[in-house]
């Protein structure tokens, strides 16, 4: 299932915000007028999550910006989340992280996105069991100001993600945006776009 195109999934879920501030009905609906890096991650209290979650956080002002706000999301509780946001760096926690993590404790909002890492099944006795990892893949998605997803990528757990290619997207989708260009393979802020037409990219390719 593809999401490009489409309305990102509504939920409400808690959520602790500002680096230790527990919220319940959080939703992205509060950001509409905003770019949002919507991305999902593993588990709390893991090995590459922090160095993602911490990446982010490094990275908050150029997101900042560009009028994007950041948002994490795993199958963790609200007081897993808490808990890691309050445990220093050097014991192997993610303090001084200070946009907010969903909590997906039921895992509806990583099916929602097509992330979570298996299924719920039931078996000829009406039994429920779960197949698969029961937490979400490195899923990234990019949500304009309308709400609509633009951009999407779902990584295996062990694949960490580039923070620099998710505001690379973002400066893609600005330009597109602002000046109707379309951005070529590798393209980054500053460098020629173009026409979205067969004479735009023979001109472009004449010039590269």
């Amino acid at each position: 299932m593809s999401l490009i195109g489409k309305k990102a999934p509504d939920f409400k879920a808690p959520a602790v915000i500002n680096g230790g501030e527990i919220v319940e009905n959080f939703s992205l609906e509060q950001y509409k007028g905003k770019k949002v890096i919507f991305f999902f991650y593993p588990l709390d209290f893991t090995f590459v999550c922090p160095t993602e979650i911490i990446a982010f956080q490094e990275a908050y002002e150029e997101f900042e910006k560009r009028n994007t706000v950041v948002v994490g999301c795993s199958v963790d509780s609200q007081f897993s989340h808490w808990a890691w946001l309050n445990t220093p760096q050097d014991k192997g926690g993610i303090q001084g992280v200070k946009y907010p993590l969903v909590a997906d404790l039921d895992k509806t909002i990583s099916m929602n996105y097509d992330v979570l890492g298996g299924e719920y099944m039931i078996d000829e006795e009406g039994k429920w069991s779960f197949e698969g990892e029961p937490v979400a893949y490195r899923g990234l998605f990019l949500i304009d100001e309308e709400g609509v997803i633009q951009h999407s990528l779902i990584n295996n757990l062990g694949l960490g993600r580039s923070v620099k290619e998710a505001l690379r997207l973002i400066d893609a989708l600005n330009h597109l945006q602002k000046y109707g260009e379309v951005c070529p393979a590798n393209w980054e802020e500053g460098e020629d776009a173009l026409k979205p037409t067969f004479e735009g990219v023979a001109d472009y390719l004449s010039k590269h």
